[in-house]
């Protein structure tokens, strides 16, 4: 145990663009608690609203909205990313506005951030926590590793979700830096893997932001009618109770908190999900066996799928592309192999920056 200040407060931020940010900050959160800091959360939308539920106690603040509209042609993504550069420019400055005010109440004694830009301060230790070092947009990419990296250097440390050996996020986690700048704290999983009998032939587990987790959601309603076994949809919904409903052999329902998840990803033979990052290190976590359907014109998300392909781990299919034949097309690959228990202390070290 380390010898903290049990009042330190930290303030943690995800960024709002699907549930994987706030997912990930989960075992951040543990981690404090345990090692006697006062985590205090800040955020928007639904991913301050999974947090606030997965901790009801903690004390939490409203911060400007990071939403995107995405667009329906995944073709257009990155255009319409880019018409809406002025407002993300605008929210950094609100974000960093508010920071000050809750300082000013809270006395924090650091801020993690998870790709929000404007979550930082020049008064107390602000770390910043990505797997993207390198960022792929096309042939925009040295451009947009550049604005990241000079977007990272503000803060006081980077914290990158993946092994050392950048097994997981491929080229996207390399870094040069021997400074201890940034630093490799493992994979972000809040699981821990369990054995359970198989209860579903398949889990969709929908996530991301709209309006293509909605097409998903259809594509797959559509798609999955053909599909012979029990299937279970998750649709990444947080709304304030749990619905459910049964269509067929499907069964959907709108959100599920920490253990029910888990469970869920166990006793299913197959998880179908979106590449995104956050979802992988769950994954890899519980060693599932997965189909991955990249959230169209993510050129992150698409080449994390192509990655897992090329190395015997999962098939993908683009979504216009998706068929339930895709499904057993996909036999021959071995799933995530759980190696290790994911990090829930971490490095007694990695804390030292808010000492």
């Amino acid at each position: 145990m380390i010898d903290f200040n049990p009042h330190k407060k930290i303030l943690v931020a995800p960024l709002n663009w699907g549930l994987g940010h706030a997912a990930r900050c989960i075992p951040i959160i543990d981690a404090l608690q345990k090692n006697g800091f006062e985590p205090i959360l800040a955020g928007d939308g639904m991913s301050l609203s999974l947090l606030r539920k997965e901790y009801p106690s903690l004390a939490f603040y409203e911060l400007p909205s990071t939403s995107v509209e995405y667009a329906k042609n995944g073709s257009f993504l990155k255009y319409k990313l880019l018409s809406q550069a002025p407002k993300l420019i605008k929210t950094i400055a609100q974000e960093k506005a508010r920071v000050a005010e809750i300082h000013q109440k809270e006395n924090l004694a650091g801020i993690i951030s998870d790709n929000r830009f404007g979550l930082r301060s020049e008064k107390v230790p602000s770390v910043y926590i990505t797997h993207q070092l390198k960022v792929l947009s096309g042939s925009t990419s040295i451009i947009s590793t550049t604005l990241h990296q000079q977007l990272i250097s503000k803060f006081d440390q980077c914290w990158v979700p993946d092994y050392s050996t950048n097994e997981l996020a491929g080229d996207m986690s390399k870094s040069a830096d021997k400074t201890g700048f940034v630093k490799y704290i493992g994979p972000l999983s809040r699981f821990e893997k369990k054995q359970m009998k198989k209860k579903w032939d398949l889990l969709a587990v929908l996530s991301g932001p709209e309006p293509q987790r909605s097409l998903l959601e259809k594509k797959l309603l559509d798609k999955l009618k053909l599909f012979s076994g029990k299937s279970l949809i998750i649709r990444g919904i947080i709304e304030d109770k749990q619905n459910s409903r049964c269509i067929g052999n499907m069964t959907l329902v709108n959100f599920m908190l920490q253990n029910e998840l888990r469970d869920s990803i166990e006793s299913s033979r197959l998880i179908v999900s979106r590449s995104g990052y956050s979802n992988i290190m769950d994954l890899d976590a519980l060693g599932a066996k997965t189909f991955f359907i990249p959230t169209p014109g993510q050129f992150e998300q698409e080449y994390l799928a192509r990655h897992f392909q090329s190395r015997g781990i999962s098939d993908y299919a683009e979504q216009h592309l998706f068929d339930v034949d895709k499904l057993h097309d996909g036999s021959e690959y071995k799933g995530f192999g759980h190696k290790k228990t994911p990090n829930k202390d971490f490095d007694k070290s990695l804390f030292d920056v808010f000492k």
